[in-house]
């Protein structure tokens, strides 16, 4: 059974940061694209950022671009989130996805999913 378990959120000070983790637990079918999406209340599920399983090409969104980075590191099967400069935008449980590639991670509706972690950013 596969289980991506995500941690680091909290709660902090606008302007700070936070590096978030999503671990693998179990065998995902094939090579995957890891991503992150976040949820705020009362919103959509949000795309924030993706990279290939291989870890030379990430893709971000607008509002996260210049300030968040994602690596991985496939021989511990995690993902990673440093996130930067942060604002209370950016308030929102935080969603680790695994997916055939990096087009269908950025649909939101393919692969395996984490429960989340809870950002909060106080300004």
């Amino acid at each position: 059974q596969v289980q991506l378990v995500e941690s680091g959120g909290g709660l902090v000070q606008a302007g700070n940061s936070l590096r978030l983790s999503c671990e693998v637990s179990g065998l995902i079918p094939g090579p995957s694209a890891m991503g992150w999406f976040r949820q705020a209340p009362g919103k959509a599920n949000e795309f924030v950022a993706g990279i290939n399983w291989s870890g030379d090409h990430a893709i971000y969104s607008d509002p996260v671009k210049g300030r968040f980075s994602i690596s991985r590191d496939n021989a511990k099967d995690a993902v990673y989130l440093q996130m930067n400069d942060l604002n209370p935008d950016d308030t929102a449980v935080y969603l680790c996805n695994a997916a055939p590639s990096l087009d269908k991670l950025r649909t939101g509706i393919y692969g395996y999913w984490g429960r989340g972690t809870q950002v909060t950013v106080s300004s």
